[in-house]
């Protein structure tokens, strides 16, 4: 169905594909991020299960009886699926009983738990996380430089333009909502901060019917935003939640809390790259610790222009999350998968794009170009050192920086690229 003023992204092709090769496809991701646009661009008839026309006709017909909505023009699009369970089983049947490709498009912004699921939907439903748009998306990448031809060691030197700190810190604060595309930055703020009222108040008690302790929720999110793009276990997130609230909150939680907001696409962190590098150095195993959208930890930390102008140490770290944001949705659309390196010699690596024949690449993230030189001296010494272990390096090393004007490789190698002039 035809969308007026409809934003293409970067999704769109794998939906197109997913749809050729299965009966049905489901689109997860935040709430507000775009997913039921995108799937009415690819769908011919639709259903909104939260529609509140008809005292929520919609819904009482799929809670009467899922079949009912299942009638349309394919592919159909059923947004919000997840509001009532039993259409995935309606629909992994009816998928099996046409053995037809492209019939469906479930959208959903909530992982429901199993029950009253019976089929995983395995080789009938396949699954696509979307996310908020990245800066190429939303106009605020030239993409001058593709991310897939970079992994390649391939680069074309190119003068991508004078960017501002504050321009950068506007990216982070908006981030990466559709709705925010055109909105001036005061009214941009507003959103994420409403997002995460919405979530807290309403959304997390739908996902199960369990009360939950409000306000616990609240002090673990700021803890999350407090330590974005770290590895702080469990146990650091705890002892921030106790700094603040006298009453204490038990290990397990903490646990079933982050767990909640995995489930409603809050997080998205970072694995541990696993490749086996062959060398004498464990490798951490703990994930990076990431909102789904930069913007969701400054409005948990109530940040301001001014504020992050005043404080780069954070603003780094949001900066680095908003670089790791994009180049998930870069990666993901040519069957990479984005990770970050630590290990026990204190060897670390921001991002790590491993490709589908298990090569790989080492990104270092920084926010000013008076860091690159230091950055760059980094990863050739931890490529060098991998080698020496008898590990298999990787194929492209690259600093991701902010405040640079140009598109370039190194004479040692390493590639500089703006995350102003990324693409997939």
């Amino acid at each position: 169905m035809k969308r007026e003023n409809y934003r293409p992204r970067i999704i769109d092709k794998k939906v197109d594909q997913y749809l050729a090769a299965f009966g049905a496809v489901c689109i997860e991701g935040p709430k507000w991020c775009g997913k039921t646009w995108t799937s009415s661009a690819h769908s011919k008839s639709e259903i909104f299960i939260g529609d509140p026309s008809g005292n929520f006709q919609n819904r009482q017909l799929a809670e009467l009886s899922p079949a009912l909505i299942l009638d349309g023009e394919t592919p159909r699009l059923i947004d919000e699926w997840q509001e009532v369970p039993p259409i995935w089983d309606a629909v992994r049947h009816q998928v099996d009983q046409t053995a037809q490709k492209g019939q469906f498009i479930l959208t959903g912004s909530a992982t429901p738990n199993h029950k009253g699921i019976l089929h995983s939907g395995a080789g009938r439903i396949g699954r696509l996380r979307m996310r908020p748009m990245s800066l190429f998306e939303s106009g605020g990448s030239c993409g001058a430089v593709s991310l897939e031809e970079l992994c390649a060691g391939k680069i074309t030197p190119a003068m991508t333009g004078e960017i501002r700190l504050e321009q950068l810190i506007d990216y982070i604060l908006r981030g990466g909502w559709p709705a925010n595309i055109d909105a001036p930055l005061e009214q941009a703020i507003l959103l994420p901060r409403q997002y995460l009222t919405a979530v807290i108040n309403d959304d997390i008690y739908r996902i199960d019917g369990i009360k939950r302790d409000v306000h616990k929720m609240e002090l673990l999110l700021r803890s999350l935003a407090r330590n974005e793009c770290t590895t702080a276990a469990n146990r650091k997130l705890r002892q921030d939640v106790l700094a603040v609230d006298d009453a204490d909150i038990h290990p397990e939680t903490v646990s079933n809390y982050l767990d909640v907001f995995s489930r409603l696409f809050l997080t998205d962190n970072l694995p541990p790259f696993s490749s086996n590098i062959r060398s004498s150095v464990r490798i951490k195993q703990a994930e990076k610790r990431r909102l789904s959208d930069p913007s969701l930890a400054c409005a948990l930390l109530k940040a301001t222009p001014q504020i992050l102008m005043g404080d780069l140490q954070t603003l780094g770290f949001l900066f680095e999350s908003l670089c790791e944001r994009d180049l998930k949705i870069y990666a993901e659309s040519f069957d990479a998968h984005l990770y970050h390196y630590q290990d026990y010699s204190n060897r670390e690596i921001d991002a790590v794009v491993e490709l589908a024949d298990g090569s790989w690449c080492a990104f270092e993230i920084k926010l000013g170009a008076n860091q690159v030189d230091k950055a760059a001296a980094g990863l050739i010494r931890l490529r060098d050192e991998i080698k020496k272990d008898g590990g298999v390096p990787p194929r492209t090393l690259c600093v991701i920086c902010g405040l640079s004007n140009a598109a370039y490789q190194r004479p040692d190698g390493v590639f500089v690229v703006p995350i102003t002039a990324l693409r997939n």
